[in-house]
């Protein structure tokens, strides 16, 4: 596919630029609020470091948005060294309530090329002695099987654990030609199903992260696909929903098209519509992520209502209710473009079409 041979060379050349880091300097953590599955509690989000994603560094050159690659160590990680990292960061917390913990790889936890599985078990049997609720990851679906879970449960013990897959859309030829993400709508609803199959037995829940505004993608389309991709998680049993409006990340594809004015990260209005249009519309918790909000690479609306937004929708997503309806001389802006992607099919800003 001509798309991964321009991914893969734009990830080469990116790597070419990267600062060695050390293992100690790719580590990283922060405490904040979160929605629990037990309810509004507080979540330590901890970064470990790998070896990168096997998907970003094998011939795909991994998804045309993602740079999480570059924060990886590159080289294969001691999964001794990388217990010891995770419990370092732990332990910068006094826990006094019972807490989530979210574990970000830059990849899948479960692939034991990125985790080995020494670190993986040392991490859950650690988990397991603590005041710890609940326990999150990131996978590919090609690596939720049913005896890694099994495992998984053997060490983390009756820990509610979490497995939040990026599946990023249910259109398949948005997934594959414009995300390259490597899988299928069917190699989703197969690791959804060894999930749900595993539920009778176990604490385990699923989550889909969807991304709002791929490439080639007009802020219509956008919306469209977002919230009917929500409607199709719940359909098969996912249990909670994650959008991730697109934010443009060094080293991408996203961010050679934007560079040459043929990307822009969506609206933060048009965020406001797709989770207001999801909460109206299924059962399952869903959440709103705020990262880059209002920066000259996120998603934007103006200087007077980026900030009173992203604080909108943080708390909504804590409470899951609506975001409050605001007004701002912007919105209008907002406006002209979803009318003008649907008269021009364009997919890309046009900033001189009159206002609709």
């Amino acid at each position: 596919m001509e798309i991964q041979e321009l991914n893969k060379e734009i990830r080469a050349r990116s790597f070419e630029k990267m600062k060695k880091r050390s293992l100690k300097q790719l580590t990283a953590s922060w405490y904040q609020d979160d929605l629990l599955y037990s309810g509004i509690g507080k979540n330590i989000f901890i970064i470990i470091p790998t070896v990168g994603c096997s998907w970003a560094l094998g011939d795909s050159g991994g998804c045309t948005m993602c740079s999480y690659v570059s924060d990886s160590f590159l080289e294969s990680v001691d999964g001794n060294e990388i217990f010891e990292l995770f419990v370092n960061e732990f332990e910068k917390y006094d826990l006094t309530e019972s807490t989530g913990v979210k574990i970000f790889s830059s990849g899948s936890f479960l692939n034991p090329m990125e985790v080995p599985i020494t670190a993986r078990d040392k991490i859950l049997e650690y988990l397991s002695k603590k005041h710890v609720k609940e326990v999150v990851v990131e996978s590919r679906p090609e690596y939720i099987k049913e005896d890694v879970l099994k495992d998984v449960f053997s060490c983390l013990g009756d820990k509610l654990f979490e497995v939040s897959i990026g599946l990023e859309t249910s259109n398949d030829f948005t997934r594959e030609e414009k995300i390259n993400k490597g899988f299928s709508r069917e190699d989703f609803e197969k690791s959804i199903g060894i999930i749900k199959s595993l539920k009778n037995s176990y604490k385990i829940k699923s989550k889909a992260y969807i991304l709002v505004k791929p490439i080639l993608t007009s802020e219509n389309e956008a919306i469209e696909e977002a919230i009917e991709t929500s409607k199709y998680c719940e359909r098969i049993g996912v249990n909670r929903v994650s959008f991730t409006p697109t934010t443009i990340h060094k080293g991408t594809l996203v961010e050679q098209l934007w560079k040459r004015g043929s990307y822009q990260p969506p609206w933060i209005w048009s965020v406001v519509e797709i989770i207001n249009e999801t909460r109206k519309n299924i059962n399952v918790p869903s959440f709103m992520d705020t990262s880059g909000f209002g920066s000259r690479r996120g998603p934007y609306n103006c200087k007077k209502c980026n900030k009173t937004l992203k604080n909108l929708i943080i708390n909504a997503n804590l409470k899951q209710s609506l975001i409050d309806n605001i007004d701002c001389e912007c919105k209008l802006h907002w406006i002209a473009d979803k009318e003008s992607s649907n008269l021009n099919r364009s997919k890309t800003t046009i900033r001189h079409l009159p206002l609709i």
